[in-house]
């Protein structure tokens, strides 16, 4: 793809930055992130199927979703909306239920650029620095890339 993520984690602090352009406007990006059908089709990488149980993108909404790979293993996560700018911001809670106790607090932006495009970045603030770095052991970056190539997929069509 020829918009890259850029993750950055700067060592020895709880948090990771990231930053995705789409040659789609920054309304397009946001909705697939606030639809519930619109982000089945492209959260995480394509080998994996989500089954969503909850999805509702407003202040004080929550969600969960299932991801199941080929082998059967199920991955869920969940969380909380606690502030939606339509077009603009999400900031959200996030939990992988099998990390029980970390909780990470998300922020991503939704920006126009020039020529219908748009920038989409996040910071995510883990507990500790330990809980980061377990999410970006466990293939985080490359998870979080699949989904955005995805993204761009679903928005193409």
């Amino acid at each position: 793809m020829s918009n890259a993520l850029k993750l950055v984690a700067p060592e020895n602090v709880p948090f990771v930055d990231s930053e995705r352009e789409f040659d789609y406007p920054a309304a397009a990006v946001f909705r697939a992130h606030s639809d519930a059908e619109a982000f089945r089709q492209w959260i995480g990488p394509r080998e994996l199927s989500t089954r969503i149980d909850v999805f509702d993108c407003r202040p004080g909404g929550t969600y969960r979703f299932v991801q199941e790979g080929r082998d059967g293993r199920q991955h869920a996560f969940r969380g909380v909306f606690h502030t939606v700018r339509e077009n603009a911001f999400v900031l959200q809670t996030f939990e992988y239920e099998g990390y029980p106790d970390t909780v990470t607090l998300e922020f991503s932006t939704f920006q126009d650029l020039p020529g219908g495009r748009s920038r989409l970045t996040g910071r995510s603030v883990y507990p500790s620095v330990e809980a980061r770095e377990k999410f970006l052991t466990d293939g985080m970056e490359s998870g979080i890339a699949a989904g955005y190539d995805q993204l761009d997929e679903l928005l193409g069509k």
